[in-house]
């Protein structure tokens, strides 16, 4: 039975793996482990351990902390972010759209983003 922080943790592995257009078996090779083992940490299948969070978070060029970013809220049944699917970041197509969003020249991003606002307001 996995357990829900592993699970966390192994999602945020993931969601920051998309982020930086990194493939499994490039975390892994940085790592020093076979791509089947960053697979198992990122469904929370398997623990991952202090040392390999660290050598994880260095690949990926975050701190540690970043894996527990959000953990309270994802299971606070009354907190707001629930509306939102669980494993929103999971999702290839979310991810896509993210990293396509953050490509966009920053002045025409903010132009999008109040587009966006503006028609989520109206739904």
């Amino acid at each position: 039975m996995t357990h829900p922080v592993d699970v966390h943790v192994g999602k945020r592995v993931r969601h920051r793996r998309w982020l930086t257009g990194m493939t499994q078996q490039q975390l892994a090779e940085r790592v020093g482990i076979k791509f089947q083992q960053i697979q198992k940490y990122e469904t929370g299948a398997n623990r991952i351990s202090a040392s390999r969070l660290w050598d994880i978070a260095d690949a990926l060029e975050v701190p540690v902390s970043f894996f527990f970013e959000g953990i309270e809220e994802a299971h606070d049944a009354h907190d707001e972010a629930k509306m939102i699917p669980a494993d929103l970041m999971g999702d290839k197509e979310a991810l896509d759209l993210v990293r396509s969003y953050y490509a966009i020249p920053e002045n025409q991003r903010r132009r999008l983003f109040e587009l966006a606002r503006v028609l989520s307001d109206v739904a």
